[in-house]
Formats: C-alpha cells, structure tokens, sequence
C-alpha cells in the first residue's frame, strides 16, 4: 500500500494554486469548449497539479460551475457600476441588460447556470441589486418593482441563453453560413401553409434578414416602454 502523503506535502500541492487561478482557468476552459470540457483532471492538468488539488477550493463541478458562474457575474457588476446615476433610470436599466446580455450570450455555457439559488452566487445577488435600484427609481409600489426587476432579468437572461446556444453542427463546423441556415430555415416557413401558419408567413421576411443582437435590443426596448407606462400610471 502507497503511504499517504504527509502534511508538508500537502501544504505544497495545496499552495501550487489559488481560488482565483482555479476559477480563472475553469472559466477559460468553459469559454473554449463549454461544460462538458469542465473536468477536475482538465483544470488539474491545466494548472499543473493533481486532480486531488483541486478539491482544497471546491468540493464537487457543481460548485465549481458557481463560483466560475459568479466569477464571470463579478465582471458584469464591475462593467456596470457606472451605468447608474443618469437623468432617466430607463437609460440605466437597459445599459445594464446589455451589457449582461452580451456576456452570457458570448457564453453559451454561462445561461444554464447563472442565478441558481444556492447561496455561491453573490455577484448574481448584487446584479439584481443593481438592476432592482434603477426600477426603484420610478417610483412604483414594492410588488411592482419586484415584478419589473425579475422581468427584466428574466428575459435578458432567457433571450441570452436562447441565443448564445451552440450553434447547428452545420454552421459550426463551417459547411454553411449562418445566414444560409437561417435562410434554409425561412424558406421551411415559406412552405407551410399560410392558413395554418398566418403569423408565421406574416413575420418570414423579417426573420430571414434579422440579427440577434437587434432583436434582443427590439424586445427590450418593448419591455422597457411598458414600464415606464407602468410607472407613469401609478405616479
């Protein structure tokens, strides 16, 4: 039987590392090849160690997915901290979802795992803060604040994750474009039968040519009019 490494030698393997290295390299590897990449012996190999290193910082890939989730989040709080103050809190507001929409749609892995409630994400706690602050400014009553913040925050969230998915084999792999697959696809609505799908043929032309970050911007601005009338009608 192999003897246990002793305390020295564990100090050493231990102070090989830091948090901050750990979560820094396990977001890097996420960003390359997304969550399935994210193994103990990757980020170990990665860093140098052995896969037992690893387990001085995080204890299960659940917890390590958090804290590379509020790592990432800690960054958008960071972006954000000026985006506050301005005449108009609606101008506030949609910079913030911006900004959080453009860093979890870049990462596709990053949507399933933002905002889950297991007390390791305080970044994520501090962005609905921030987000809840600029609503408080219109001067609604609690439970509409409440409504409008988790609105905005859930479809910029919603949309992100939609969007930032992977994209079809075909076009990752470079054997179409983009906007040929999305012109494969409006031609499939063009063929379904318009008295069945009347919407569908009505808004075709409108996807054919659409991008996504247009979209979301569109959608939010929707949102965003309907609270400011919303504020406005209760004032």
């Amino acid at each position: 039987m192999s003897a246990q490494p002793d305390s020295a030698t564990r100090r050493r393997r231990r102070a090989s590392h830091s948090m901050e290295a750990v979560i820094a390299e396990a977001v890097t590897l996420l960003d390359e090849a997304g969550e399935p990449a994210l193994t103990f012996r990757a980020l170990a190999a990665r860093l140098g160690g052995g896969v037992a290193s690893i387990y001085w910082y995080v204890s299960s890939k659940d917890e390590l997915l958090d804290k590379a989730t509020d790592h990432v989040l800690a960054g958008v709080v960071e972006a954000t901290q000026g985006f506050t103050g301005a005449d108009d809190p609606i101008d506030d507001l949609r910079s913030i979802a911006v900004t959080l929409f453009d860093t979890v749609a870049d990462r596709p892995w990053l949507g399933a795992y933002l905002m889950r409630d297991t007390g390791a994400q305080p970044s994520g706690l501090r962005l609905y803060e921030l987000l809840g602050e600029q609503v408080m400014r219109l001067g609604m009553n609690p439970r509409d604040s409440f409504h409008a913040t988790s609105a905005v925050l859930g479809f910029v969230i919603g949309t992100a994750a939609d969007l930032g998915q992977q994209p079809p084999p075909e076009v990752a792999d470079g054997t179409v474009s983009r906007d040929e697959y999305i012109a494969a696809e409006a031609d499939l609505w063009r063929a379904l039968d318009p008295g069945e799908y009347p919407f569908m043929h009505y808004i075709v032309d409108e996807f054919a040519g659409h991008e996504d970050a247009v979209q979301f911007r569109a959608g939010l601005d929707l949102l965003l009019t309907g609270l400011r009338r919303q504020a406005t009608a209760g004032s």
